[in-house]
């Protein structure tokens, strides 16, 4: 039995492994790479498997960076089964058509752009029929449910706690007269993620592939980030200013309205209630079609939520409902929103800032110290949400540099991946503990830290893989091949010619811009200085590049 790992190997996205044993080739998991431009490029390569041979796809999860190539993968030939659970094919039925569209209408973009450059037109990845067009092999199944697959194979699905419908994923395999069990994490939740149950504790595995995004780090326990969220809220709704949420559509959305909804239970003291007045005040506007979507599948599928949730809703309270909460449709709407003088709280996608109406209401009001962008789950490197919370002053917006004088937060207690605790409790929880443990979607420096505590803790040998190596699952596994890519170097040449055209037009915005400023009359000579000095210090800075 062997395992190639084909995504997400030192980085968080385009999930992908594929597992072989018993005659049978099976992926687990098709994500998109996200963030960084030459990571975006992945997209678009070829898969590293012959589409045609694979017999299953087994799908841990509908967060797009897992499931965001399926549709690829359906058009380069792919036809079998596609097996999840029913709320993950619930959901994929609206992620990946408007990730269809989104592909869409960012190639119409990159199209003008290469258009302007003397370049050919490029197809999308996909479209949205495409998307629609591969729901039809997508077979659902229910949680705890030993499938067989064929006589030699078999998987069971698990909660894993992370989103609705998310599994940990067993699969035992029979070759030669011995049978072999691999489990795969998916994205591991903690404990007390808001509606949904903890993740289940699995008590055997032979191999473990695990994430570990958070694994050198802790997060926040839940009264303390309810009660942060709240000041931070009322803060600045006192203020007179918005409160931007970047929030992925499916999962922290829905959290964050229960949360949003809870929250007057956590305390009663008098300063709590004024605060928590203030917030019921103001409008919530969910700004994003697919989160309405999503949070009507979430009411479609509350029998997965955990057993307080489930209560509450017999009592009549819907965790996702309550005074003020206002969902907006259409792009007029959606527009509105930074007209409307009224402070008010918005939730838009994409969580990283990469996509999608958020862009418009950071344009909006990233520049204004009254608002605050509070960000609530994990920013990839390279995206826009990664650069506002790092810190840096001003940030590129639909090619405008634009001032960072809002107030940023982050509350990382509301991320939907398990901590470096929750991480490790899992490898403890094992009854016939691992005889080897692989690691991946995390970045470098996490996945070490947690290499190191696990085989301290457990004394169970851990590997971090790299991109395209196979390994041959016995007693200690080894590297049996490695794919290389080729594209690596191309892939930075583009980027780097990408950039250089970028750069050409955004000095020439800067040229324009700059000509206004010095020819206004209430400029002053100091600030005419500054521009001065500040062009000065551009100019060497390109003589270092070229020389």
């Amino acid at each position: 039995m062997n395992i190639t790992f084909l995504g997400a190997t030192k980085t968080v996205t385009g999930s992908n492994f594929l597992l072989e044993g018993a005659g049978k080739k099976i992926i687990v998991d098709c994500g998109l790479y996200q963030g960084r431009a030459k990571d975006e490029m992945e997209n678009y390569e070829d898969f590293d498997f012959n589409v045609n041979e694979i017999d299953y796809m087994l799908l841990t999860h509908a967060h797009i960076d897992h499931s965001g190539r399926i549709p690829k993968l359906y058009n380069d030939g792919y036809r079998n089964p596609i097996i999840a659970t029913k709320a993950t094919c619930d959901l994929c039925s609206i992620m990946l058509p408007d990730s269809g569209h989104i592909q869409e209408m960012e190639n119409v973009w990159k199209n003008k752009k290469r258009a302007r450059q003397g370049k050919p037109e490029m197809e999308p990845l996909y479209t949205a029929q495409d998307a629609i067009d591969s729901l039809k092999l997508f077979e659902p199944v229910s949680y705890d449910e030993i499938i067989e697959l064929d006589e030699n194979i078999s998987v069971r699905f698990n909660d894993a706690g992370h989103m609705l419908g998310s599994s940990v994923i067993e699969i035992w395999i029979q070759e030669e007269g011995e049978t072999k069990k691999v489990v795969f994490t998916g994205d591991l939740g903690n404990n007390d993620i808001p509606l949904l149950d903890s993740p289940t504790m699995i008590e055997s595995a032979d191999y473990l592939i695990m994430e570990s995004t958070y694994g050198n780090r802790l997060h926040m326990r839940n009264d303390d980030k309810a009660e942060m969220f709240l000041n931070i809220v009322a803060e600045t709704l006192d203020k007179g200013g918005n409160v931007i949420i970047p929030s992925f559509a499916v999962g922290r959305t829905q959290e964050i309205l229960y949360e949003i909804n809870k929250l007057k239970e956590v305390k009663n003291d008098e300063e709590f209630l004024k605060k928590y007045e203030t917030l019921m005040k103001a409008p919530v506007y969910v700004d994003s079609p697919l989160a309405i979507s999503a949070t009507e599948i979430f009411k479609n599928n509350m029998e997965l939520f955990e057993e307080e949730v489930r209560e509450r809703i017999k009592r009549g309270d819907n965790p996702l409902e309550f005074p003020g909460l206002r969902f907006t449709r259409t792009a007029d709407e959606s527009k509105a929103l930074n007209e409307n003088p009224e402070p008010s709280i918005i939730i838009s996608a994409s969580g990283m800032c990469e996509v999608g109406r958020i862009k418009h209401h950071l344009k909006h009001n990233i520049w204004n110290p009254k608002n605050t962008i509070l960000f609530v789950g994990y920013q990839a490197a390279g995206t826009l949400g990664s650069k506002i919370v790092n810190g840096e002053k001003q940030v590129k917006i639909f090619g405008e540099e634009i001032s960072v004088n809002a107030r940023i937060e982050y509350i990382e207690g509301y991320s939907g991946h398990a901590d470096q605790e929750w991480l490790l409790n899992f490898v403890y929880s094992f009854i016939s503990k691992p005889k080897h443990i692989f690691l991946v979607h995390g970045e470098p420096e996490g996945q070490k830290v947690l290499k190191k505590k696990i085989e301290e803790s457990v004394e169970i040998p851990v590997t971090i893989p790299d991109y395209g190596e196979s390994y041959k699952l016995e007693e200690t596994p080894k590297i049996i091949s490695k794919i290389e890519k080729t594209g690596k170097y191309r892939f930075l040449r583009l980027e780097v010619m990408d950039r250089l055209a970028t750069l050409k037009e955004e000095l020439d915005d800067m040229v324009e811009m700059i000509k206004e400023d010095i020819f206004d009359e209430d400029t002053q000579d100091e600030q005419i200085e500054e521009i001065n000095s500040k062009i000065k210090e551009l100019e060497q800075q390109i003589v270092k590049v070229i020389s």
